[in-house]
């Protein structure tokens, strides 16, 4: 398998994986302009050069859209290889460059977000572990942070306080969200009219900012569903998944 990475000289002419259309849709745009802007922050994005879901993007933790303290570590935003391309140990190669990437550029380890049992959307916990990740926090609602160390007594990553124990104080249907993941540029309003269709309570908080990231209640950003401030999910909604949800 050969891999390209994606950067802001070829951004445009790229697919980037996890929405495979035309720029102009509003996935793909969505989180294009999120990368554009991410990699001035050092982020870095290695697909395969098949068209498929098949990449990581990684960027240093301290400018990591979630609320974590891993000083001096790399924090792995997502690792995806799916539908033909498993089996083939396209994640060990994409990880593997990570490593060496993270270890040039003189990091502490790795960081990444999973949970005991495999979630929609996160890392699977039983490659995490085959890898020689372990963790190292882990919040109310069963996410957890592990981390893989380079060297001996490297500093352990955390969940930052607002992140370990996630809640609202909203009543009603509370979705925090990033342009993170294309998805949501399609989805979040899908949801949004449908609620409000269907007079369900229900507000959308956009993230538009590391800084209002690294200090959400909730260490998944991408997508975090509240209900009556109580945690729900980071899986993506339909209008149909909605209203089955809430009961409708």
């Amino acid at each position: 398998m050969e891999y390209i990475r994606v950067t802001k000289d070829n951004l445009e002419q790229e697919h980037i994986c996890c929405a495979i259309s035309s720029n102009k849709d509003i996935q793909v745009a969505s989180k294009k302009a999120w990368l554009q802007e991410r990699f001035d922050d050092g982020l870095v994005f290695l697909k395969s050069t098949g068209r498929g879901k098949c990449f990581i993007e990684y960027i240093p933790a301290e400018n990591a859209w979630n609320p974590i303290t891993a000083a001096g570590y790399m924090y792995i935003d997502c690792l995806w290889v799916s539908g033909s391309f498993k089996g083939h140990g396209y994640a060990n190669d994409l990880l593997e460059a990570c490593i060496a990437d993270s270890k040039h550029k003189g990091k502490q380890g790795l960081c990444i977000l999973s949970s005991a049992k495999k979630k929609p959307f996160l890392a699977d916990p039983k490659f995490l572990a085959h890898k020689g990740f372990k963790v190292c926090d882990e919040a109310d609602n069963g996410i957890q942070l592990w981390y893989l160390p380079f060297v001996e007594n490297a500093d352990v990553p955390a969940f930052k306080e607002c992140a370990k124990h996630p809640h609202t104080e909203e009543d009603g249907y509370v979705l925090y969200y990033t342009s993170q993941c294309p998805f949501n540029g399609k989805y979040v309003p899908i949801v949004e009219q449908t609620a409000a269709e269907n007079g369900i309570p229900f507000r959308a908080v956009h993230l538009q900012s590391r800084e209002e990231a690294q200090n959400a209640p909730t260490p998944v950003t991408t997508y975090a569903l509240f209900h009556d401030g109580v945690y729900l999910t980071n899986e993506q909604m339909n209008d149909k998944k909605f209203l089955k949800l809430a009961g409708r």
